[in-house]
């Protein structure tokens, strides 16, 4: 089996595994390997869309309609024909 070193691993990071771990009955490097394995094991059911993921987040607010701002130009376009 490989064997992993987290160098500077937060003290207060330690404390909460250590925790979490006394919790479930488990070791502190069993309780690690617990939380990657969930995390790295869940299926995503459809692939990352930013355009949806927007939509949801901002899905309770209804249906609304952004007000257009009016633009006009800031300046005269430079003009290259005489050069």
């Amino acid at each position: 089996m490989n064997n992993i070193t987290i160098q500077n691993f937060d003290d207060d990071l330690k404390n909460r595994l250590q925790k979490r771990a006394e919790y479930y009955g488990r070791s502190l490097e069993e309780e690690a390997k617990e939380i990657l394995r969930a995390v790295l094991t869940k299926k995503t059911l459809e692939p990352l869309n930013l355009a949806l993921a927007i939509e949801r987040r901002f899905a309770h607010f209804g249906d609304f309609e952004i007000p257009t701002i009016a633009r006009e130009l800031l300046r005269e376009p430079p003009n290259f024909e005489d050069l």
